[in-house]
């Protein structure tokens, strides 16, 4: 058996901090230095595919509010919107966010 070198793990529960909330999320992707991340979009992107074409709320189509980051002391509300007609997703992930960091790209 081969062993695994990497992996990001996204964990998902319908027990929420708040009850207007969904899902509660924790995302875990320590090989590239993030022990949990806040807030992610595109593990959520992710989640919200598996959630529509599995019919985890027993729909296609779903308007949630996922909660994430709350165990580390960072709490983040994102917007997940999807559907999926059978052929394609159709995804938008979105929230407000506060900026903690700048930085440049020098080429």
């Amino acid at each position: 058996m081969k062993s695994i070198e990497y992996s990001i793990v996204d964990v998902f529960s319908p027990e929420t901090y708040h009850p207007d909330h969904h899902l509660n999320v924790r995302d875990f992707a320590d090989y590239y230095g993030v022990p949990e991340d806040a807030a992610t979009g595109s593990a959520n992107g992710c989640l919200a595919a598996y959630l529509v074409k599995y019919r985890y709320f027993n729909q296609t189509v779903i308007d949630i509010r996922v909660e994430q980051g709350y165990e580390i002391e960072r709490p983040s509300l994102l917007h997940v919107k999807a559907s999926y007609d059978g052929e394609a997703f159709h995804i938008r992930i979105g929230g407000k966010v506060e900026m903690i960091a700048r930085g440049e790209w020098i080429l």
